[in-house]
Order: structure tokens, then sequence, then C-alpha cells
């Protein structure tokens, strides 16, 4: 049991369950499961693209195709808890190996569908199949990485996973424009088919002994199926720590859809470029600044770990974490977003132009600078069960922005984006402030409410 006076002091003994791999097998594994969290960003994010050549194949209207994204959501949010409570069961390899084949089975789905009905029901398949990618991702490094190397590996994983978020629209597009959007789904099943052979033949269980729920069972079947509640993950976002470190990212999240959602109509507009695959391009300044800004963050909110045990004399608090998020969420992220808006409302021309792509640059950067300290602080408050928080709150984020994400245009529309913009500022420093509560009273929240915090003796 947690109190609130509980000292979480260090220990070494638990640390030797991090040997098991050698360094370089280490970076093999964040390399396959960050190779496999690419896989639902590029299924997600792809599809958008592609939506009027389909509509025009399938005989439908943009809107009605466009219900895909919302059942979408939900398969994701779904796929992803059930991943994730499985894990805890029978191991993260297993749940590699399951679902491979629920993509690679509904991408072929995907591009056989002649009618919006079997779409609607193969794109279901596909998206939970490859839902498990962040979660489970979250789980095995919190398996094989100690304390503090934790956040650096989590960096490197969520750096290439939210390149893929910037990347995928952009090859949608030119793949449904030069190629087929039918085609596109045959090479996602050939990557799932290609990720199954890596973890079969080269991606070791990385639980720690004896924690899985199937190694506790006394008698157990060769084949041993058990039913797991997916929802009971949920119920750890009961804690205030979790869920209040859930909101402050979700607030943060939100100013990345704020630009890159209604680009085409406020940016592509503003600044007369009607070539889609021009327009494409402008996403990918937000995904470098992804792709650099994640290590680098991962890499300072080790640093700070470190720092304040030292001041400590060792003693570990789990929120100093959370204080690598301040220059992404008190300057960067504000001050891009906000910029942004002001720029495409006054600025006209090449310099407009230009100074919003640095815009989106700064804003990828920043919110890795918060996203990332969040990310490895669920693992390390809950780290028995680091792939079902991570799931838990990504299941609700999602469904939060896939309603926010409605409103953008309409408020664009009334209010206009130097206003909408602002908005999401302000929002993003009131996350900021729900993640300076969480330090300053971590404590006393993790003792309100006790879902079997970590401890430095078993993190």
């Amino acid at each position: 049991m947690v109190s609130e006076d509980s000292p979480l002091l260090t220990s070494t003994a638990h640390e030797t369950i991090y040997d098991r791999f050698a360094p370089e097998q280490k970076r093999w594994i964040v390399f396959i499961v960050s190779f496999a969290g690419l896989l639902p960003m590029f299924v997600s994010s792809t599809f958008v693209p592609s939506i009027p050549q389909i509509a025009q194949d399938l005989g439908s209207t943009h809107a009605v195709v466009s219900l895909t994204i919302s059942l979408s959501i939900l398969a994701s949010a779904v796929g992803a808890l059930v991943w994730a409570a499985y894990s805890s069961f029978y191991g993260r390899r297993s749940m590699y190996l399951w679902g491979m084949p629920f993509l690679c089975i509904g991408s072929c789905g995907v591009a056989l569908s002649t009618s919006l009905r079997s779409l609607l029901f193969w794109r279901f398949v596909q998206t939970f199949g490859c839902s498990g990618g962040i979660p489970l991702g979250a789980g095995v490094i919190g398996d094989i990485y100690k304390l503090e190397e934790r956040g650096t590996a989590i960096g490197v994983f969520f750096g290439a996973t939210l390149f893929g978020l910037a990347v995928a629209p952009l090859l949608g597009g030119a793949t449904a424009q030069y190629w087929s959007w039918r085609n596109l789904h045959y090479s996602l099943a050939v990557w799932g088919i290609l990720e199954l052979f890596l973890v079969y033949l080269s991606f070791p269980e990385t639980s720690h002994p004896g924690t899985l729920g199937i190694d506790k069972l006394r008698r157990r079947r060769w084949i041993h199926i058990t039913w797991v509640n997916p929802l009971s993950s949920l119920w750890l976002l009961r804690s205030p720590n979790l869920f209040a470190a859930m909101l402050a990212s979700t607030l943060v999240l939100f100013t990345d859809f704020v630009l890159l959602v209604p680009l085409a109509f406020t940016i592509g507009v503003r600044y007369g470029i009607t070539n889609e695959a021009i327009i494409g391009a402008c996403f990918l300044p937000n995904g470098l600044g992804n792709f650099i800004g994640a290590p680098v963050a991962g890499r300072l909110s080790d640093i700070v770990v470190k720092r304040w045990r030292k001041k400590r004399d060792g003693v570990w608090i789990p929120e100093d974490r959370l204080r690598a998020t301040w220059i992404g969420g008190l300057i960067m992220i504000p001050l891009s977003i906000g910029a942004s808006g002001l720029i495409t409302t006054y600025v006209g021309g090449p310099v407009g132009l230009w100074l919003n792509l640095l815009c989106l640059y700064t804003n990828g950067m920043g919110v890795d600078f918060v996203f990332n300290p969040i990310g490895s602080y669920n693992v390390d408050v809950a780290h028995s069960r680091s792939a079902e928080a991570t799931a838990a709150s990504a299941a609700i984020r999602s469904l939060i922005l896939s309603g926010a994400t409605a409103l953008i245009i309409p408020s664009i529309e009334r209010i206009g984006v130097a206003w909408t913009n602002i908005i999401a500022a302000v929002l993003a420093i009131i996350g900021q402030g729900i993640i300076f509560l969480t330090i300053r009273y971590g404590d006393r929240m993790r003792a309100s409410v006790d879902i079997g915090f970590s401890t430095i003796e078993n993190n």
C-alpha cells in the first residue's frame, strides 16, 4: 500500500533483471516494436487522402466513407485495450503474433471491398489488429530498460511512430493519386507479414519472469484460453495521477490536430497551394520535429530523473520525470500554435508560408517534450501494468480527440484561424498547469487512490 509518506528508496537488486538482454539485442527489440508502432499510424493516416477515390469506386459519398474514420477510432481504442490486457496474461510476444494476422486479413479485406458494408467490417478488423503497436511497444521498453534509461528508449520509439503520423498522409495521397488505394492496403498486408516474421524469428518474450498471469497458473492446458476483461485497464485511470497525465497529454496533442487537420483549409487556401502532393509535404516539418524531438525529450527526462535522485541522496519520486515537460508545455507549444494562427491571418506570401512551416516543426518538437515524459511516467508508476496504463490513456485520449477534432473546422469558419489557435494554446497551458499540480501534489494523489504503484524496488 502506498501512503503519502512512503519513501521510494533506491535499490539495485531489481536492476539485474534488465541485464537479460545485451545492448545490441535491446536496440534490435526497440527497432521491431518501433516498426510495429508505425503500422497503426500508417493504417489510419494513409486512409484519409484516399477517401475521394474510395467513394468513387464504391459509388458512395465522401461523408459516408468518412464514417470509417470514426469506426477506426473505436477499433483502435478497443484493440489497444484488448492487446494490452492480454499481454499481461500471455506476454508481449504472443500479442504481436496474434494481432498481425488480423491486420493482414483485414487489409486484404479492405482492398477487396466492393461495398460500404464490407469496407466498414474489414476496416474494423484491420485497425483492431494493429492497434496494440503503441501500448505493447511502451510495455516492452518498460520490460527491458532501467528506470534511468527508459525515457531515452521510449523517445526513440515515439519519435519513429509520430514521424509516421506526418509522413503517412503524403504517402497515402501519392499512392492513391498515382497507384491505387487497393494496392496501398495490399502493401499494408505485406508489411504485417514482414512484422509477423520478424517477431516470430527474432523477438523474445520481454515480460519479467514469473509476472505473467499464465505463469501463475497451477494447472495449464496445452492450449489455454482465459477470459481477460479488456475494460479493466480503464479502471487504472481512477488514479488521479494517471488521469491527470492522460488529460494533460490530450490537451497538448490537440494542438497537433488543430494545426494538421485543417492544413489544406488554412495554409493551403491562404498561400494558394492546390497541389495535394505539396499540401502533403507541408506535414513533413511537423513529422521532422517529432522525429528529432522525441529522442531529445526522452534523454532529457532521464537526465532530470538522475539529477533529482542525486539531490535527494538516491530517493526516487516518480513525478520528477514530468519536470522535463516545461520547455515544451510552456514555451514551444503555446508560442508555435499561437504564432501560426497569427501568421496565417496577417502574413502572406512565401515569408508567411516559411514561418508557418517553422511553427509546424516547433510544435512537433514541443509536443514530444511533453508527450514523451508523460508516456515514460505512465510506465514508471504502473510498471507491472505499463501496457495497460498506456492503452487506457490512449483509448480515452482517442475518444476525446475524435470529438474535439470535429469542432476544429467549424471553429475556424466561425471565429477564424487566429482565435482557434489561441484557444488551443490556452488549453495547452492548462494542460501544463495540470502537470504542475501533479508534480506538486503527486505523492498525495498516489496515496489517495492506490492502484498498485511501482516503487524503486520493482521498477
